[in-house]
């Protein structure tokens, strides 16, 4: 189990100070918890007690995850799933659960333990089951996925790899600010996990889409997403409605893997929003 950081502990100790129904964000792969901050200023003024918790070791800023990415590498799905576990365990409060593309899958690995009260999952990478393989999602993943060794390192993505994975629906200046403003080194190890997740019967790239205690869940797919394509968010969710909760599935029009940072997050917010005002208590 990961140590949390005290500045997490702080945070969790100032949500728990509220009363409120906490909102944990987790973020996926390329990306670190600052690529939230929007989103909680979004659902704190709706009355809830946002926090953002970073994966084990994430760097505070951008600048520094860019100068020093071997603190992020060698993290597992399992070992990141435990963390924000160890996390919400501190909480007072069952929390609803916001997350995007590995944080997506972390957030539906969460809610399998029966750890949330609502799930937001956004392009959310496949686990266990899901079954379509898209080329364009083999294209975003080869930068780490063409070298093994890589599993063992946190691996930077170019601008041209980054404007192909993310930000493909967006205009050239409006990538290149993101890349500036969000974009960090990825430990290798998940992708690798989740290439291999349907050959390997211990693969930590599991979800307990069965479990009764699982709660409502939203699936949000970007329609024209190159990194987790709708047809994997289609197949997730035909997997997940099975579940005896509530289970949702909605497309974003013309939206790509940045839908949750680009010019456009505001409507995937209020989307997510939505959907857990239905479901949890402030």
């Amino acid at each position: 189990m990961s140590e949390i950081p005290q500045h997490t502990l702080d945070d969790i100790a100032a949500v728990n100070e509220t009363g409120l129904t906490p909102v944990v964000f987790i973020h996926g792969l390329w990306l670190l918890p600052n690529s939230w901050e929007r989103w909680a200023d979004v659902f704190k003024a709706a009355g809830y007690a946002p926090i953002t918790p970073g994966w084990p070791d994430d760097p505070e800023t951008v600048a520094e995850a860019n100068a020093h990415p071997e603190v992020m590498a060698g993290k597992t799905v399992g070992q990141v799933a435990d963390h924000y576990a160890d996390i919400i365990g501190k909480l007072d409060k069952q929390p609803a659960v916001i997350g995007h593309s590995f944080g997506g899958l972390l957030a539906q690995i969460i809610a399998g333990r029966g750890l949330s009260n609502v799930t937001v999952a956004i392009d959310a990478a496949p686990f266990q089951g899901v079954l379509p393989l898209p080329i364009s999602a083999l294209r975003s993943a080869s930068p780490v996925l063409t070298n093994p060794t890589n599993y063992h390192k946190a691996i930077p993505l170019t601008y041209e790899q980054f404007r192909y994975a993310f930000a493909n629906t967006v205009d050239e200046v409006e990538a290149r600010k993101l890349y500036q403003e969000f974009a960090v080194p990825a430990p290798g190890a998940p992708l690798f996990q989740a290439a291999v997740a349907n050959f390997n019967p211990w693969s930590e790239v599991k979800v307990d889409h069965d479990n009764p205690s699982r709660g409502p869940l939203l699936i949000i797919a970007g329609e024209k997403d190159h990194t987790v394509p709708q047809a994997i968010s289609e197949y997730n969710f035909k997997i997940q409605q099975k579940n005896s909760g509530t289970t949702e599935f909605a497309s974003i029009p013309g939206r790509g893997h940045s839908l949750t940072i680009d010019s456009g997050w505001l409507e995937v917010a209020n989307t997510s929003l939505a959907f857990v005002q239905r479901f949890a208590e402030r």
